[in-house]
């Protein structure tokens, strides 16, 4: 796994827990999290803030797969956000949840918010492996993340649903099941309950 040394504290972080901040007048510097959420918290005057640091959970799917939630904090002057994600060649991929707070509030609660609203999403599958491949599952909803995808030079999106990666000419296919029926498309911040 790529280890970064921390500007501030030294030690050495896994690349995605940096955080390049700073300014072009100033300069950069790369931030583990919890120097970051020191930073900011000076800067909003949260003296209060204590960051705190969760271990990986492990958490099993609705169809028996076993999946690995990382977690990050982030102070982001009035809310805090708390992160969970999983690990693909030491980055983040798959599965990804947020839940947002009060900085002064009680994060271990705001991590209770969290473990549920991932346990509601891993109850439920969006797609189903049928005798034509990936197909949207009889419940006819999706839900997912909208990720920018490399490999279209973000042209298109790539999309995180079950927490597996779908390219957008996979999930046209998926739709040309339904051609003629008509749809609803809503947009919903990932932090927000769906």
């Amino acid at each position: 796994m790529q280890q970064i040394q921390c500007d501030g504290c030294g030690q050495l972080i896994p690349g995605y827990d940096i955080v390049n901040y700073g300014s072009i007048e100033r300069g950069y510097r790369k931030l583990c999290s919890s120097c970051f959420n020191t930073e900011v918290a000076k800067l909003g005057d949260l003296a209060g803030f204590e960051h705190l640091h969760f271990e990986p959970v492990v958490m099993t799917d609705i169809a028996g797969d076993v999946h690995e939630f990382h977690f990050r904090t982030r102070l982001m002057g009035t809310s805090v956000a708390l992160e969970a994600f999983e690990l693909l060649d030491e980055h983040p991929s798959g599965y990804r949840f947020q839940a947002l707070g009060d900085p002064e509030g009680d994060v271990m609660a705001l991590l209770g918010r969290l473990i549920e609203k991932m346990r509601r999403a891993l109850s439920i599958k969006h797609l189903e492996d049928g005798e034509l491949g990936l197909q949207i599952a009889d419940h006819q909803t999706v839900r997912g993340v909208v990720e920018w995808d490399d490999a279209s030079d973000g042209r298109v999106p790539l999309l995180l649903i079950d927490g597996r990666e779908i390219t957008w000419d996979e999930f046209g296919r998926m739709l040309m099941s339904f051609e003629g029926w008509q749809f609803k498309l809503e947009m919903h911040d990932i932090s927000e309950e769906l």
